[in-house]
């Protein structure tokens, strides 16, 4: 049996959705997996042993160039020569179920009660139901696992395999690692600034833990806070600018992660590495919570079918709350 999963985006999305590999290849151990992926995010499936091809879409650049969804499209209709057995869209989008929708006729995603574009859901013929406010990593290996007959639960997601992978990393990395020092890896940015937690309130958890603080940056701006935060403690460093294969590297060999609800972060939990999310206006339903993966959010109600981007009570979270927990997981 082959199947396709359409997944295009993002980082933390995409390692919401992979978990469920791992479970699916246990029960199904001959089953084909292609995936498809937005180009830019690649990266982070490569070298994974349960998917046999990573398949990359462009669709970002068709904002700047109209020209290229012919090429995409072309593309698509290529691959569905495989003749998939079953599509899956566990995205729910209406771009990405287009993209299903050219790769077969069998097509699975949510219905439409569990869907934000409810739209995209009248491309599927298998629909299946998960209420939206559902944890999200519970949800995404719902939608995956469960048209295929496959069931996966918490317990399983519990104590999952790592299921990121990695090689031939940055050899630089090697040189921020201190011996004597615990390596605590800071992600300060994400999508959005009102879900970004104060750059000096970072610096202040830094310099309470006393650890080797290596901060990971995504932009312009990110390493411009970055190299500022490493001008404030001995004990804080900007890494170099990392791509996806050498932060999985990073991220594998730290001893403990904090950041914002972003994707690294939670590629933490993906590694099974220590790690405490800090949630503002998004909702905590974003992680999944275990003995060394905890949550830390502001007083703020969320309401996950409306995200208010002008909510900025994660600048009021106190950094002693953050210190005490890293503490502990240390």
């Amino acid at each position: 049996m082959k199947i396709a999963i359409v997944r295009l985006s993002a980082l933390g999305d995409l390692v919401h959705s992979m978990v469920a590999l791992q479970f699916i290849k246990a029960a199904l151990p001959t089953l084909q997996i292609d995936w498809f992926v937005e180009e830019r995010f690649a990266g982070l499936l490569d070298n994974n042993p349960d998917i046999d091809h990573v398949v990359t879409v462009n669709l970002k650049a068709l904002k700047a160039n109209k020209q290229g969804v012919f090429q995409e499209v072309k593309k698509l209709r290529q691959h569905a020569l495989n003749h998939y057995d079953l599509v899956i869209d566990a995205q729910g989008l209406i771009k990405s179920a287009v993209v299903a929708r050219l790769l077969g006729h069998q097509i699975a995603g949510f219905d439409v009660n569990s869907i934000r574009e409810k739209l995209a859901s009248w491309f599927y013929t298998l629909k299946v139901a998960c209420p939206y406010d559902t944890n999200a990593i519970v949800r995404n290996a719902f939608v995956l696992s469960k048209p295929l007959g496959v069931d996966i639960t918490e317990g399983q997601l519990l104590n999952k395999q790592p299921f990121l992978f990695y090689q031939d990393e940055d050899p630089l990395i090697a040189d921020y690692l201190k011996p004597d020092k615990k390596t605590v890896v800071l992600v300060i940015g994400s999508s959005w600034d009102s879900k970004n937690y104060p750059a000096d309130k970072f610096v202040t958890i830094a310099q309470a833990l006393q650890e080797n603080c290596l901060v990971v940056w995504g932009n312009e701006e990110e390493r411009q806070k970055a190299e500022w935060m490493a001008t404030q403690d001995k004990n804080i460093k900007a890494m170099p600018r990392l791509d996806l294969n050498s932060l999985k590297a990073l991220i594998a060999k730290a001893d403990l992660l904090i950041g914002n609800d972003t994707g690294p972060t939670h590629m933490a939990w993906a590694l099974n590495r220590p790690s405490i999310t800090i949630f503002g206006p998004t909702p905590v339903r974003m992680a999944f919570q275990t003995d060394i993966n905890k949550v830390i959010k502001s007083a703020s109600i969320v309401n996950p079918f409306k995200l208010n981007k002008q909510d900025t009570s994660i600048k009021d979270i106190d950094e002693n709350e953050i210190i005490q927990l890293a503490t502990h997981l240390i």
